[in-house]
C-alpha cells in the first residue's frame, strides 16, 4: 500500500503541524513531507503498534507499506511510527506485550 497525499516542503510541514492537533504527515526526506489528509490513499489511517504487522519503506520517492507477516482478514493494520526521540514524547497504549510506553524511539 502506498502512502499518498500532498507533497509539502519543510516550512509548510511546520505550519500544518502547529495549526492542527491531528495531522497525517509522513516525512519523505530532508525536504519533502507527504500530507495524507490531502488526497491520501487510506494509508494515513494505519495505527501505531510497538509490535506492528507492517513496515514502511521509501522507494524511489514513494512511501510504501509492506506486510511483515501474513495478515488475517479483519485484522487491524499497524505500523511502528518511530517518532524521533528529540520531539515531544507521545504515550503509547497499543497493548502489545513488548510495548515501550511511547511512540517515540527510545535511545
Amino acid at each position: 500500500m502506498e502512502y499518498t497525499g500532498e507533497r509539502i516542503n519543510r516550512r509548510e510541514t511546520r505550519r500544518r503541524s502547529e495549526e492542527s492537533e491531528f495531522t497525517y504527515l509522513f516525512t519523505l526526506d530532508k525536504y519533502w513531507t507527504i500530507d495524507g489528509a490531502a488526497g491520501g490513499s487510506g494509508a494515513e489511517y494505519v495505527n501505531h503498534s510497538c509490535e506492528p504487522n507492517l513496515i514502511s519503506r521509501i522507494l524511489k520517492g514513494h512511501i510504501v507499506y509492506m506486510s511483515l507477516r501474513p495478515i488475517k482478514r479483519g485484522e487491524e493494520l499497524t505500523l511502528d511510527y518511530r517518532f524521533d526521540s528529540k520531539v515531544e514524547k507521545v504515550a503509547c497504549k497499543c497493548g502489545a506485550s513488548k510495548c515501550r510506553g511511547t511512540i517515540n524511539v527510545v535511545r
